[in-house]
């Protein structure tokens, strides 16, 4: 792609979704009704709960769904396409409808997250992206919600954008990180973008580049009064980085009456330094000063420090945080659940395997959520068929995801359907909410989870059960298949 060239997204697909397309559309299919389901198999680092995010870009992308010319020309340079099949593509436009379940809610494995009914051509060229978008920020915000919940309280701040895997991963996986919880970040073109936060002070660049430690400080301090965090550990903490800020701190902030000022370690044990540096701290009478910390933090060293007595108000976790190290792959999947006859029936279908996980749930399916009415926490996620009601006035059975000889009843419960339509007839019909709303949505809708779901080591198995009606449908069709 040359310089001049614009991104069109519409082509970020896979190839075979056009072969496929191609194939639809030379054999008839091209407007059979399809429902296609995304969902996922495993939490991420051996987790309770996901967090869901990206939905917003999704909308973007369809809304913005098109091929230009170059795109039909390079189409037709493969040799793979008909012209009937390229001046439909032409004049192409996402008409189907989208349900989703909306950013920041604690989502489980294996139940549908976004449901896609569409043309069947439709359907299959938006798979990539769906899942690009989805995968990557639900396992951004999945992680950085575990590093925050962690720090207990304290502010976490995204510093990644450096060690991202490209571009869009800084500045999306920056929005992700800020719906997990996190207070802002240091990428600058994602508070542009969607509006977080973006901060920062200075590097140990800074420092080296005067003549002392002490002048690097002071300087800041007078061009950055309101915000001065000063960078410690360039050469040695307690015996003159701290000393230094203090200087600093006394002979510029004092007479201005500025008490909010702080401190940044990235490098040695922390724990052992930001105790003695909040000592300094204090001796010297700037109990206000807050301690930050980086350097390859995530939720478990963060909770190690906080164990060993460490003294830090703030952390910046980088590298860990934005590429989730632990486990990088969300793996969330695209797949065909039912498509449409001539008369508009809906006709379940599913994906059989030797593999038991990798067996579908079949059917046009509906996502409930179960809460106790005394205590308001979430106590199980139901799958029932599109056409089933549930009726909460009368005891709900489940089974035990992970032993199902075993049932739990529910009798006092609230229910709520998880999926909101998102498109319908191809026509946004969702109410976009801004960014800050999402973050305390997910907030809340955490709290609803048990601790014992919330824990990073062997968390609680959280119930997702199919509906009787559901579960004999799946039964019919894998004795067919035999």
């Amino acid at each position: 792609m040359n310089s001049q060239q614009k991104l069109n997204l519409t082509m970020l697909c896979d190839f075979y979704e056009l072969t496929m397309g191609n194939g639809y559309f030379q054999a008839g299919y091209q407007d059979r009704i399809t429902y296609f389901d995304v969902f996922f198999r495993d939490v991420p680092d051996k987790g309770g709960f996901a967090v869901c995010a990206g939905l917003d870009q999704l909308i973007d992308y369809i809304e913005n769904l098109h091929f230009d010319e170059e795109d039909i020309q390079y189409l037709r340079g493969k040799g793979l396409f008909s012209e009937a099949f390229l001046d439909y593509l032409r004049h192409f436009r996402f008409t189907g409808d989208i349900w989703a379940i909306p950013e920041g809610t604690p989502i489980f494995p294996r139940e549908p997250v976004v449901t896609v009914r569409a043309p069947a051509i439709e359907a299959q060229l938006i798979e990539t992206f769906t899942l690009l978008t989805i995968n990557h920020q639900s396992l951004i915000a999945t992680k950085a919600n575990r590093i925050v919940r962690a720090a207990e309280g304290r502010t976490v701040l995204e510093f990644g954008s450096r060690r991202a895997q490209g571009n869009d991963g800084a500045i999306s996986g920056a929005r992700a990180a800020y719906i997990g919880g996190c207070a802002g970040t240091a990428c600058t073109i994602s508070d542009q973008l969607y509006g977080v936060p973006a901060g920062g002070t200075m590097a140990h660049s800074w420092v080296q580049m005067f003549d002392s430690q002490y002048e690097a400080f002071k300087t800041y301090c007078e061009i950055y009064p309101t915000n001065a965090t000063l960078l410690v550990d360039t050469y040695n903490v307690l015996k003159s980085g701290v000393p230094d800020a203090i200087r600093a701190f006394n002979e510029v902030l004092r007479p201005k009456g500025i008490t909010k000022c702080g401190i940044r370690l990235d490098s040695g044990d922390i724990a052992y330094l930001t105790r003695e540096a909040r000592k300094m701290l204090d001796e010297a009478g700037w109990e206000s000063c807050q301690i930050s910390a980086s350097n390859s933090l995530d939720e478990y060293i963060i909770r190690d420090l906080l164990r060993q007595g460490a003294k830090v108000d703030l952390f910046g976790v980088g590298e860990r945080m934005i590429t989730a190290s632990s486990q990088p792959v969300f793996g969330g999947v695209y797949k065909l659940a039912a498509v449409e006859d001539a008369q508009g029936n809906i006709i379940p279908k599913i994906k059989v395997s030797e593999n038991v996980d990798k067996i579908t749930n079949p059917h046009f399916k509906k996502v409930y959520r179960i809460f106790d009415r005394e205590t308001g926490k979430a106590e199980a996620d139901y799958i029932a068929v599109w056409d089933e009601q549930v009726d909460a006035s009368a005891p709900l059975e489940l089974f035990d995801p992970q032993a199902t000889w075993k049932r739990k009843t529910y009798t006092d419960f609230v229910i709520r359907e998880l999926q909101v339509p998102v498109f319908r007839n191809g026509q946004l019909v969702y109410r976009r909410p801004g960014l800050k709303e999402i973050q305390d949505y997910c907030r809340t809708q955490v709290d609803t989870l048990w601790d014992e779901v919330k824990r990073f080591e062997n968390p609680h198995n959280y119930y997702v059960d199919l509906s009787q009606k559901l579960w004999d449908i799946k039964q019919a069709l894998l004795r067919s298949q035999r």
